[in-house]
Parts: structure tokens; sequence; C-alpha cells
């Protein structure tokens, strides 16, 4: 039986299609972007009930003209604005040189954020130094904003013999928890439950730390996403809760993880957690809105889930073609802009840069990144030996080495003298 009635239409399954397609021209006259302070801010101890229209509008500072207003404005000083454009200018230098030394053949993968800056430089800008943050794959800004040495990111990179992960993560997939930042997992959304049990952990110990996370938007399909945004609402738990909406997952557009419905923070209502729609290419509004979060969650008013609404200007990964999927100069075309550019003319605006300060600065960091490069690649590249010892591969899986494991390992040991002679090692 086919089950049709002659009486009814047939059904019809929706397939989401994006608009635009390789050879359209992309117009984004659609999207509704309001005035600044259309929505004021909120009491950081507000009820999620109470604030419901965040989750639907834009929290933006910066307007058109490039000064910064209203109720968000977090009234940031000038060495901290430029603090923070250095940080996303050092995170895009960073990016452009590994992209070009993955193409060179010197790493197998890398994962560029541009575009994407402030939703990593602003936000832990916001957080105290000492919070805990859960990344997804693409918020290098983090670890550049704490200070991290980007040369060891590099060494983790090339995996080599500096590389403190010994060359068992993907590149990219950093580790760093004397900075607060936890290992990132090439499995969407594991970070999530892993964010809201930390959270939770320290708030049984009385602790004063919190946690933020992060995971695109295509992430908010996966079991551990919904899981996790349970946990944190029964459990009141003081997690930041964040959604970077770049428009596009590696080949498939928002709409096929639900953005056709409606905004990615309105997830957040059903949960019953306070949820705001931010302009993620404005630096100032993702910052007052990360900074009311975190006051929110370290005052015990509970977890805030916040979706950034920006765009991924480059490639998925090096790996992906977007020119196969998605029109060509659509970041160009993008409502919101670049966020580098913004607070630039911001800066500008205020007297407190310029141009030819900016192409300095612009210089300054390629050169470091430049010399870092050399720095780390004295340590060996992909291909090019200088790796971690053999051995290693036994090593810290079990607190003792099982027996067959110890048998496994002797027995390449030998096989590598035979071979080379026992004075050889790799280089």
């Amino acid at each position: 039986m086919t089950g049709k009635k002659s009486n009814l239409a047939p059904l019809r399954l929706h397939i989401p299609e994006p608009k635009f397609r390789p050879g359209d021209e992309a117009d984004f006259s659609d999207v509704s972007i309001p005035a600044v302070d259309a929505i004021a801010r909120p009491d950081e101890g507000a009820l999620p009930a109470d604030i419901q229209p965040l989750a639907f509008g834009l929290v933006r500072v910066l307007d058109d003209d490039h000064q910064a207003k209203g109720s968000w404005n977090p009234n940031l000083d000038a060495d901290q604005l430029r603090l923070m454009l250095r940080n996303m200018m050092l995170t895009r230098a960073f990016d452009d040189r590994m992209f070009r030394a993955q193409r060179q053949g010197k790493t197998s993968f890398y994962m560029k954020s541009t575009g994407e800056e402030a939703t990593s430089v602003a936000t832990a800008m916001a957080m105290a130094s000492d919070d805990m943050c859960f990344p997804s794959y693409r918020q290098q800004g983090i670890l550049i904003t704490r200070g991290y040495p980007i040369v060891r990111m590099m060494n983790q990179i090339y995996s080599n013999s500096q590389d403190h992960l010994k060359g068992r993560q993907l590149p990219i997939m950093y580790s760093a928890p004397d900075y607060g930042f936890f290992t990132i997992s090439g499995n969407l959304a594991t970070q999530y439950p892993q964010a809201v049990g930390w959270a939770m952990a320290s708030a049984s110990r009385g602790d004063t730390r919190i946690s933020a996370v992060w995971c695109g938007e295509g992430s908010t399909a996966e079991g551990d996403f919904h899981s996790a945004m349970t946990f944190a609402a029964v459990y009141n738990a003081p997690v930041i809760l964040q959604v970077v909406n770049n428009q596009w997952a590696i080949s498939s557009f928002s709409g096929i993880a639900g953005g056709e419905r409606t905004t990615f923070a309105a997830r957040g209502l059903g949960y019953g957690i306070a949820s705001l729609r931010v302009d993620g290419n404005d630096p100032l509004a993702v910052y007052a809105a990360m900074r009311w979060a975190a006051d929110r969650a370290r005052t015990n008013n509970g977890p805030t889930f916040i979706e950034y609404f920006t765009y991924r200007a480059e490639g998925h990964s090096t790996s992906d073609d977007p020119g196969a999927y998605r029109a060509a100069q659509e970041f160009e075309k993008w409502p919101l802009g670049d966020p580098v550019d913004r607070l630039k003319k911001h800066l500008i605006l205020l007297g407190e840069w310029s141009e030819e300060q900016h192409r300095a600065q612009h210089d300054e960091l390629a050169d470091l990144v430049k010399k870092t490069q050399k720095e780390a690649e004295a340590n060996g590249i992909l291909g090019h030996g200088m790796h971690q010892p053999f051995e290693t591969m036994f090593q810290d899986v079990f607190e003792e080495m099982p027996w067959h494991l110890k048998e496994q390992c002797d027995q390449m040991i030998d096989e590598q003298h035979r071979k080379f002679g026992f004075e050889w090692e790799p280089k």
C-alpha cells in the first residue's frame, strides 16, 4: 500500500537550499540589521523570560559611522582597543602564514579564522585569565590573546620534535591547560558537555571561576549540544555557551542546521537560558555581550547562550574549496563588514590610530610571525624528520605500560637498530 489518499495533495519534503550558488550575485539586502541599542542592555540578573527579544535582535555597539554608542557600549579605553586590534591582526597574520605553510607542504592541514577574529579575541579579553575556555577548532585567537607563545602553536602544527603533544593531535588541535584552554577535539560539540561539567564542578567547589564554550552553528544539531544545554539549565551552571554562526559548515549552509526557521540564539529559550544574538563582526558588541554573560555567571545568575552572527571569509579548511558551493565575493558583500577594519576605523575616528600606524603594525606582525616560523621550522616540518622518538607512540596511555605493549615497543626498537644502527636517531 502506498498510503496515498485521493482527496489530499501529496506531501513534499523540504530540502534547504542556500540563496546563492557559484555564478550567482550575492545579495544580503534581506538581512535585518537593527539600530544600535534597538534593545537596551538589561541587568545581568534579568530573568530569561523577560529578555527574550534579545534572542531575535542583534546586539550592536559600532554604528555605520564607526562610533561606539548605546547602553551596550563597554567604554573601553584606547589602550584596550589597540590591544584588541593587535590581537586580531596577529591572529590574521598567523593564519596567513600557516595557510601558506600548508600549501608549501610543511604541514598537512590548517584552518583560518578570517572574518571571525572578534569571536575569539574579544571574548577572551572579556573573561578573567583563569576562566576555562572550551574552544572549537577556529578559536586560535584565544591562545594569542592570552599570550600563549605562537612558536608552540607552530610546533604543534608541524608535529615536530618540540610539539608538546608529541604529534598525537591533528594540526591546530591545541591543548594549553595552563592558559585555560581545553584540548580541541575534532568530534563536533564534545566540548559542550565538558564545559558545562567543568562549570558545575567549579560551582560545587565554591570556586569563582567560570567556563565558556564555542561551537559552529552546524554543531547545534549534535546530541552533545542539547545534553549540555539541559544540564546547564537544570543546574544553573556558571557557563557561557556560544555559537559562532558563520553561515557555512564544510559545504552546507546554516539552513541545514535549522537556520531557516529562526535564529540560533532562540534555541536557548526553550531551555530557559538567557539568550543573546550579537553582531559577531563588531568587536565591541562581542566584548560587551561576553562581559555581560561572564558577570551573570559569576554572580550565580546562571548560564547564557550567545549566537555571534558573522561570516566565514575563507574555506572551511585547507582541504576545502568554497568556490565549489557558494557565490564569489560573498564576504565582501557581507553587510556587517570586517571586524579588523571596523575596529581600525573606530580608533581612527577617536584620533587614537591612523592608516600609517595600521600599515606599520601589519608589517611588524607579519615579520614577527615569519621570524617565529623559521624558529619553529628548525625543530622540523612534515616529512622532514625531527619528530618524536618512535617509542613515544606506546607511552602515556596507561599509567604502567602493559607487557604486550612493552614487547611490541622492544621489537620495534630492535628492528630500528637492525636497519639503521644503534647510533641512529630520527632527524
